[in-house]
């Protein structure tokens, strides 16, 4: 009888829940994911889990600074925002959801049996509530709040 493979088996079910919430950013991670498996590239996963946040927070980054770099968004428009109310929130806010990504890193690597409940949740709420697959990490830092930790 031929042995099943459970991981693979866990990344289909994501990557169909992928396809039917029609969240790219799901299914083309699960999908390469599933190539490493079926590529047999076992070895590229500690190093993925090491780093993959990391490279994932820098392209983020770089995809909300493009505007800045580009020229769409001036020096003089964004001095100007530190006038608005609305962008004197966004700081509190960004210091805020920075302040919990610090956190809910910090839980996640003292406490990694919390890593699959995150996950399940995120996505979970990429699939079916059209998130965005960068909630592991706010949500950690905010269930570190619960938890006192």
């Amino acid at each position: 009888m031929p042995q099943i493979d459970m991981p693979s088996v866990v990344l289909l079910i994501f990557a169909a829940l992928g396809i039917l919430s029609s969240n790219n950013s799901i299914t083309v991670a699960v999908v390469f994911l599933l190539l490493l498996r079926v590529m047999n590239l076992h070895q590229a996963f500690p190093w993925i889990e090491r780093y993959g946040l990391t490279i994932g927070i820098i392209v983020l980054t770089i995809g909300i600074m493009a505007p800045l770099a580009s020229g769409k968004i001036t020096v003089q428009t964004l001095y100007e925002s530190f006038f608005h109310w609305k962008s004197l929130l966004a700081v509190a806010v960004g210091v805020l959801v920075a302040y919990l990504g610090g956190r809910g890193a910090l839980l996640m690597t003292n406490q990694p049996t919390i890593v699959t409940g995150l996950l399940l949740g995120t996505i979970l709420g990429v699939a079916f509530l059209k998130g965005v697959p960068v909630g592991p990490l706010i949500a950690a830092g905010i269930l570190s709040l619960f938890l006192g930790k």
